[in-house]
């Protein structure tokens, strides 16, 4: 299996039959979207970005850090505190099914969400 058996949705646009696992890999919950209507199998806060991190990237709305968060997320995935929940992901996907990555961010491209897809792909061919 590789990236293209992960699929990115937005929380709030209506689940289709082919999400298969839906794993949602915000570190809070969503405001306004009730559990069930959600839909969630698995929440895997620990693939999120530290707090810290995400405070300085919000920081700056001109959108010029994008590539250092880039390179400090892919830091902080390879950290050991991450791996128990990398490793989920990735057996998620190794399993056969669909996996569908569920956020609440409006701007889906410039988040953390690229970059954990990559990060699974990464880790799907070198494992």
């Amino acid at each position: 299996m590789g990236s293209d058996s992960v699929g990115v949705r937005r929380v709030y646009d209506p689940q289709e039959d082919g999400d298969g696992t839906r794993v949602l890999v915000d570190r809070l919950w969503p405001r306004g979207v009730a559990k069930d209507r959600a839909r969630i199998d698995r929440w895997l806060k620990d693939l999120t970005p530290s707090d810290e991190l995400r405070s300085w990237y919000h920081e700056d709305r001109s959108g010029t850090r994008y590539d250092d968060f880039v390179d400090r997320y892919r830091t902080e995935l390879a950290d050991p505190a991450h791996a128990a929940a990398v490793r989920e992901l990735v057996e998620l996907v190794r399993a056969g099914g669909p996996v569908t990555l569920v956020t609440a961010v409006h701007d889906i491209p410039h988040s953390h969400v690229p970059v954990l897809v990559d990060h699974v792909a990464h880790e799907l061919r070198h494992r």
